[in-house]
């Protein structure tokens, strides 16, 4: 997979601590040059000779051009094998998604859209982690106004049912909404009808996050000051097994913690993050993991792009690419990593995944003995047989409180 970066933003939400920049003007064209020189660079430091999936995250990246778009892209197929079968995604705004610039988006080689709509009582995220490939992803938004001026959107609720509407014209089955819930005052009975509304305007593919108060964001700083209740913690557990059980009822399948897919619509670009694969993030912020060229299995490194735009510039301008950090895991490290994205997914960690990691040391003999892994057994959160390790129905709600016991268990071996 590879992850593009576009950093830039028209206004920053209330709730946003991403690396984003509002800024009077941005220079695309030089911004498209360096996005493509440090993914050629990148591609030819690693050990990565195929791309199965790209996603475009940001920052806003609907707001770059369907041309910078596809220059990345053609940049990526230059270096590497991008297969015509690739998942490629673009994260969007409302705002800035009428249906032509989604129709130069899917002529650029996009073909995914994800959608962030808060309908009423539901929240939709921003880009995840990381998100899918030759796929377009609307920013979190609602299809609530109240709602939208809370979260410091700049468009309407009519205008993300508008930009719903256009994508799923542009890229039948391939379009995924995310919402959130947790927001302040907002109430059990509101996120059930924001769940119903999601439901008829999306059926591919929905997203569910829990707000965060971040330090240093507005809607935090309206919240510590008494302005803003934000709902109870038993409230918070209902509403997420609600949306659950209703969507599971609908016909999704709840393929990670906080994803549902219907008629196989999963986001693979998110499963490779979650299955531990290779990735190489480009722009400013952006992460990576990899093998370098020429290195051996177990070197594989963690690396973080400069986060600063203009600094980033100048570095891919003088030396191919704008790496600020990076890391070389040990193989404890990246097992915990294997441990942690794996068992938020259904198929949880399976034995031939494990193995890659770890060809000396089986998921049995680490978590199959006496300790804490067999008594979350017993406890009915954890399941180890024949796929691999991976949680229950009711673990998977409560995956966070188990992870403490596993590590543990884990760095003992």
């Amino acid at each position: 997979p590879l992850c593009p970066q576009w950093p830039y933003c028209r206004k920053r939400c209330s709730y946003c601590n991403f690396n984003t920049y509002v800024v009077p003007a941005v220079d695309e064209a030089a911004v498209r040059a360096c996005l493509v020189q440090e993914a050629h660079t990148l591609l030819h430091l690693s050990q990565v000779c195929s791309i199965t999936s790209v996603f475009f995250g940001g920052g806003t990246p609907s707001l770059a051009s369907p041309h910078t778009i596809a220059a990345v892209l053609e940049a990526v197929a230059g270096a590497a094998h991008l297969p015509t079968s690739a998942e490629v995604t673009l994260e969007a705004n409302p705002s800035s998604t009428d249906t032509s610039r989604l129709t130069g988006f899917r002529a650029a080689g996009v073909n995914r859209l994800s959608i962030g709509v808060q309908v009423r009582g539901a929240l939709p995220c921003g880009p995840a982690a990381h998100r899918d490939p030759t796929v377009t992803t609307l920013s979190p938004q609602s299809l609530d106004d109240a709602e939208l001026r809370l979260l410091g959107r700049e468009h309407t609720a009519a205008e993300a049912r508008k930009a719903v509407e256009a994508a799923q014209g542009l890229f039948p089955g391939r379009t995924s909404i995310d919402l959130m819930f947790g927001l302040p005052g907002q109430s059990r009975d509101a996120w059930a009808q924001g769940l119903e509304a999601a439901l008829g305007l999306c059926d591919d593919h929905i997203s569910l996050y829990q707000l965060t108060l971040e330090r240093g964001t507005a809607l935090a700083a309206q919240v510590r000051a008494g302005t803003l209740p934000l709902p109870p913690q038993d409230l918070l557990a209902d509403m997420y097994q609600t949306a659950r059980t209703v969507l599971v009822a609908a016909g999704f399948r709840h393929y990670e913690v906080s994803n549902f897919a219907r008629k196989g619509a999963l986001s693979n670009h998110n499963l490779s993050y979650w299955r531990a694969e290779q990735y190489i993030g480009v722009g400013p912020g952006a992460h990576g993991r990899f093998v370098p060229r020429g290195e051996g299995s177990c070197s594989r490194e963690a690396r973080v792009q400069t986060p600063e735009p203009v600094a980033w510039m100048r570095e891919v301008q003088s030396q191919g690419h704008g790496t600020r950090s990076w890391v070389v895991l040990s193989p404890l490290e990246q097992l915990e990593e294997l441990l942690t994205l794996g068992l938020r997914t259904d198929e949880g960690v399976t034995h031939e995944r494990w193995g890659h990691f770890s060809p000396q040391l089986s998921l049995q003999a680490v978590f199959g003995v006496p300790g804490e892994a067999r008594a979350l057994q017993e406890q009915g959160w954890l399941l180890l047989d024949s796929s691999g390790l991976r949680c229950t129905w009711a673990g998977l709600a409560v995956l966070d409180s188990l992870l403490p016991d596993l590590l543990c268990q884990l760095q003992r071996r």
